[in-house]
């Protein structure tokens, strides 16, 4: 789900006093423990919900868990949290100077991990792949960001205001173009376990930035530096996974996925006939774009539509192709309708 993944983010500029020739390129940089700590915690969140979804995945929860109620408000939240704390510190890192040896070295890590993941999810699940997840909205909105550096705060909100309402007023159809899914448009949801899309998110990473920008580095140091807490006490280990939270995002899936994985060994879940196994899939792939009340409709319009078709056992044995099957395409594109009026 979602992070902040910028380990620049949390380093200022600073001159050595008693080095008068020290210059903007040469400073010294120091980390602000509170941002790694409110990094951390985000991720802790994040473990929180992935153990949820993967549990959901493996059959233990009811299929549709993770995507609704208070439990799809706290993967948003997540989200936010991570790009929020993403914008903030970009300011901090570049707002005097942009490092770009430094960006460019970070932008390429997060893009590479950005790629593995979708590598991986595809192999894992290709019917709902992550193509625009948080990595990749990560990187994006690096780029994207520096436009905003030397941006008077009030523009910066004024943007991110517009941006966040912007899908709410275009009426903009991307499902001809499906190079411009990432932008967030389009009357037809893609199917993704983890889709963050330039509207509205880039607003939440805006705010971030006009935070910091408001707020200006001496307030921000004298706010959030602080000695670094014990390495083994709660905030220490949640300052520990901030500074490394790119490791940390690649590595927590793979962990519990092994684990529930070994335990359902030990327990198994409880079999899953066809239809039911079809909700669970389906119900995850639209959570993230759709209500809970519209993935419900939008799950049982296509279930309703594949059996009455014949095309539902041919389906769950892999013998169509979802993505170009004609038949599929109407069904969806009907589905997605009749889902779109409740949403």
């Amino acid at each position: 789900m979602p992070n902040s993944l910028h380990n620049e983010a949390n380093c200022l500029q600073t001159a050595t006093p008693d080095n008068p020739q020290d210059s903007a390129s040469t400073r010294r940089h120091h980390r602000l423990p509170a941002i790694d700590i409110a990094r951390g915690s985000a991720l802790a969140a994040m473990v929180i919900y992935h153990g949820a979804w993967d549990l959901e995945f493996f059959g233990y929860l009811q299929a549709g868990t993770t995507g609704s109620g208070l439990w799809r408000i706290f993967a948003r939240a997540i989200a936010g949290s991570f790009l929020f704390i993403a914008g903030f510190s970009l300011v901090l890192a570049h707002g005097e100077a942009i490092r770009w040896r430094g960006f460019a070295r970070r932008l390429v890590m997060i893009m590479a991990a950005a790629l593995l993941i979708s590598v991986a999810t595809y192999q894992f699940d290709p019917d709902s792949y992550v193509f625009f997840g948080i990595l990749h909205a990560i990187a994006f909105f690096s780029v994207l960001g520096l436009c905003f550096l030397k941006a008077p705060a009030i523009v910066t909100v004024i943007i991110a205001i517009a941006v966040f309402l912007a899908p709410r007023y275009l009426d903009i159809d991307t499902y001809a173009y499906p190079f411009l899914t990432f932008t967030g448009f389009g009357s037809i949801p893609p199917r993704s376990n983890d889709f963050v899309p330039l509207f509205p998110w880039f607003s939440t990473w805006l705010a971030g930035m006009a935070t910091a920008q408001w707020m200006g580095r001496t307030t921000i140091e004298r706010l959030f530096a602080g000695t670094q807490p014990a390495t083994w006490s709660p905030s220490g280990l949640l300052s520990l996974a901030g500074r490394h939270s790119l490791a940390f995002y690649l590595i927590h899936q793979p962990v519990l996925i092994s684990a529930i994985f070994l335990a359902s060994q030990i327990v198994a879940p409880p079999m899953a006939e066809p239809v039911a196994q079809y909700r669970m899939s389906c119900q995850r792939g639209c959570a993230g774009s759709l209500s809970a009340l519209a993935c419900e409709q939008f799950c049982d319009c296509t279930l309703g539509l594949l059996l009455d078709q014949n095309l539902f056992n041919a389906m769950m044995q892999g013998n169509i192709d979802i993505a170009r099957d004609p038949r599929i395409l109407r069904i969806t594109e009907q589905c997605t309708d009749e889902a779109n009026e409740v949403n």
